[in-house]
């Protein structure tokens, strides 16, 4: 009788070592996040598509570039603060990704307007601080109108750009893109969808556990 219990024990141990052997090979395999764009293949490294060289101004006369975002994660849209259809409501979720970044200093986030010539860093210092933007982790910027819309389109394969039609004069994407810290795009979601900014905030977390291997 003992025999059969220390057997039957036996076997209940080495089930549960089993599965916990399964857990840790699946946390070990979490999937990676794709890298969007085109990619080349130089020998045996694979390059990847990344963001072009760019130079603006945020909402605190302060130049951004790409230096700017050295060994940082950081989220991107575009914008512009007289729109009166989807930014207000991408203002809002991209708000909960600020929010819900507060802890991780190598999280950015950098918004582009793209209405520049209405959009002065004057009027965008006080956007930021209507949205309770107080510290360089959102950066709001404005720059040379052209530059603004061949970074969005041909860098984040995000539209950007006039349309005399649309009810405010411009037409834009709602993506927010997510861009690891060798500048490639890991991630494109719907920033007026409270599941598709879910999604983002949860891809952020896994992004930095990615870097932290």
């Amino acid at each position: 009788m003992i025999t059969r219990l220390m057997k039957a024990m036996k076997l209940h141990w080495v089930k549960v070592l089993f599965l916990v052997l399964i857990c840790f090979t699946a946390c070990d395999k979490e999937k990676a996040l794709p890298v969007f764009g085109e990619r080349e293949v130089v020998g045996t490294d694979t390059v990847y598509h990344t963001i072009a060289p760019f130079q603006f101004v945020d909402q605190d006369s302060t130049v951004v570039t790409n230096a700017t975002f050295k060994d940082q994660i950081y989220v991107t849209d575009f914008f512009f603060t007289s729109c009166r259809t989807i930014c207000p409501i991408m203002k809002t979720q991209m708000l909960r990704v600020y929010q819900a970044t507060a802890e991780m200093p190598d999280v950015k986030i950098l918004s582009h307007t793209i209405d520049p010539e209405y959009d002065t860093v004057a009027l965008l210092h006080d956007f930021a601080k209507r949205l309770g933007v107080t510290d360089n982790r959102w950066r709001f910027v404005t720059g040379v109108k052209d530059s603004i819309y061949k970074i969005a389109q041909t860098s984040y394969f995000a539209t950007a750009m006039e349309d005399k039609s649309e009810p405010d004069g411009f037409i834009h994407s709602g993506a927010f893109l997510l861009i690891d810290k060798k500048q490639r795009i890991r991630g494109k979601y719907d920033g007026t969808k409270e599941e598709e900014v879910n999604k983002l905030i949860a891809d952020i977390k896994k992004l930095r556990r990615e870097d932290a291997l």
